[in-house]
């Protein structure tokens, strides 16, 4: 691996918003003719302050915030808008030629403030969005907002995985690969005021690493201790009981096992101490870990040498656990049952920089390919070649991911000469009363070929092609919803991308497409048979022709130049278009659309 070099300077603009359009849109529809506004609540660093930013952007809005320094000052948010000496009416009266009120930060604000937003909201004359942080204590004035039913309230949750992949994916030079931003979503949970310091420190102190034969970046062993990272970890770094502070950092090296405290001699009133103070959880069978996933790093980082040395463990103490993982996800495979699974002491080793078994690495890659994750399959496979040098299974598992995302033009065929569709599923051996299926069986059925798995397969994988070869429709969308429930979201595209074709009613035919694309996007790239070229004879030919041109990215100026049009015909083309289809956005096209007719437009 190379280290990374570029200046930190180069690497300021903004983040892109990313991952709350939904919450977007009711922002939004609150602040619309007839409508009080909303309160916005979620945790620390959960993106609130962006969002409303967002949504109020260009609508001319008076804004406000609280501040912990400035809570015992009269009117201290509004100092720009009301003097500190106006009465509650006069300061009232003062912002009635305001249309709407942003107020960020409301817990914090001083009790004149909070009052003033209260009766500005009895009123109703202005619109007012509210924004405050959950768990933290407010005035009593604004938690009547939505106590009192004054302001609808709208509580974010935290990003998940696929909306902060997004987001990364969009930062500039900050091409990540997915086993770093997994580890970044797990220690962050979230937070994206987190997120983006870590990242910025990784970037700023050089800690990521070029993968080797690609474009993307690794992070590998510490964690880089910010100020951010020290704040967001006050709970266990400024513990004052020398007893406590030693039983977190035995728990931080004991990391990714839990300990057990009769055998550990884990003291008890501590233990219970620091569970009443939410910093340890103790599982049903009395093992203790840590409650928040970014305290072991934190805490690992600072231990100081001689104590690392003291506590640290080896990676070879995990061997026993190691495989018991192994086993487990063969177990889920063989189920047919790969929905989301905790394995984190592979994640732990590969976040040390530890050297991973390749058999543990490949069948982690499998687990990842069979639920559509197509980037991080290939990511587990690579950990296993990088400790192993070369592995039979490791480099299957690479070829399999490239046939999957249409990145190879030459890929296995399976008998009678038809294209392999990827790799299907768990082991080339013939399907059992488990659920497993066969690989070339099974890859039949995604290209459309049933009767070439007649009696080989069983369960969910029997029923597609039962479907498939009835020509039944609603029957496959039934299908693509347990292959879904299962885990297999690629299997659950193709088969909703099967039935698109067969529906005869263009509104059913909408809608699995629509949730064709849907899982589809989920699936890190994949590009199959079965996904490509979905319906587009619903379209004119202006039409496939303006999207054929979208899907490889032409903007609607480049396509206008092309095609000697102006921009606005072909946006209210691809707006056509997108009703059509189903489609919300350029980002479902390539999924709508054959490689052929991209690349002949």
């Amino acid at each position: 691996m190379t280290s990374y070099e570029r200046a930190a300077r180069t690497l300021d603009p903004p983040w892109p918003f990313t991952g709350r359009e939904s919450e977007l849109d009711l922002v939004r529809a609150s602040l619309g003719a007839g409508r009080d506004g909303l309160v916005v609540s979620g945790p620390v660093g959960c993106g609130k302050t962006r969002l409303v930013a967002e949504a109020t952007r260009a609508t001319g809005c008076a804004r406000v915030a609280g501040t912990p320094a400035t809570r015992h000052l009269r009117f201290a948010a509004f100092a720009h808008l009301v003097p500190e000496t106006a009465s509650l009416h006069g300061a009232h009266r003062r912002l009635s030629d305001k249309r709407l009120l942003v107020v960020d930060d409301a817990h914090l604000l001083d009790e004149a403030s909070a009052a003033l937003v209260h009766q500005l909201a009895v009123h109703g004359r202005i619109r007012l969005v509210v924004v405050t942080t959950d768990g933290a204590p407010a005035p009593a004035a604004v938690s009547r907002l939505w106590t009192g039913d004054l302001l609808p309230r709208l509580t974010l949750e935290p990003l998940h995985r696929e909306d902060t992949a997004r987001l990364l994916a969009g930062v500039p030079g900050a091409d990540l690969e997915p086993l770093t931003v997994n580890r970044l979503h797990h220690l962050c949970q979230g937070d994206l005021r987190l997120l983006r310091d870590l990242v910025d420190a990784l970037r700023e102190g050089r800690l990521l690493s070029r993968v080797d034969g690609t474009d993307t970046w690794a992070w590998r062993g510490p964690l880089p201790v910010t100020a951010t990272v020290r704040e967001r970890a006050a709970g266990v770094l400024d513990r004052s009981c020398p007893g406590e502070r030693e039983t977190l950092r035995r728990l931080a090296f004991a990391e990714p096992s839990p300990l057990d405290p009769e055998r550990d001699g884990l003291e008890p009133h501590t233990l219970e101490q620091l569970e009443a103070d939410g910093l340890v959880h103790v599982d049903d069978g009395g093992a203790v870990r840590l409650a928040h996933p970014l305290h072991g790093p934190v805490l690992r980082a600072t231990a100081g040498r001689l104590r690392a040395r003291r506590l640290s463990r080896t990676p070879d103490h995990w061997g026993p656990a190691l495989e018991e993982e192994r086993a487990a996800l063969l177990g889920r495979i063989e189920r047919a049952d790969v929905r989301t699974v905790t394995a984190p002491v592979g994640e732990w080793l590969v976040a040390e920089d530890a050297p991973l078994p390749a058999g543990y690495a490949a069948v982690r890659a499998r687990y990842a390919r069979l639920r559509g994750e197509l980037r991080e399959a290939a990511a587990w496979a690579g950990e296993g070649l990088r400790g192993a040098g070369d592995d039979p299974a490791c480099r299957r598992e690479l070829a399999l991911v490239a046939a999957q995302s249409g990145d190879v033009p030459a890929v296995p065929t399976i008998a009678g000469g038809r294209p392999h569709g990827g790799g299907a599923v768990t082991r080339p051996a013939a399907a059992g009363p488990s659920g497993a299926v066969e690989d070339d069986a099974y890859d039949a059925v995604r290209l459309g070929a049933p009767g070439r798995a007649a009696g080989r397969l069983t369960g969910v994988f029997a029923a597609h092609a039962e479907a498939l070869a009835r020509g039944d429709s609603k029957a496959l969308d039934r299908v693509a919803e347990r292959l879904e429930a299962r885990g297999f979201l690629l299997f659950a595209a193709e088969a909703h991308a099967q039935a698109a074709r067969l529906h005869r009613d263009p509104r059913d035919a909408r809608t699995s497409r629509t949730r064709a694309v849907a899982l589809a996007r989920r699936c890190q790239g994949a590009r199959t048979p079965a996904l490509s070229g979905l319906a587009l004879g619903e379209l004119t030919a202006r039409q496939r022709q303006i999207v054929d041109l979208a899907a490889v990215g032409l903007s609607n100026r480049e396509i206008a130049e092309k095609l000697t049009l102006s921009v606005r015909t072909v946006g209210n083309h691809l707006y056509s278009a997108y009703a059509r289809l189903g489609a919300g956005d350029r980002g479902a096209l390539p999924w709508l659309v054959s490689a052929r007719g991209a690349r002949s437009a």
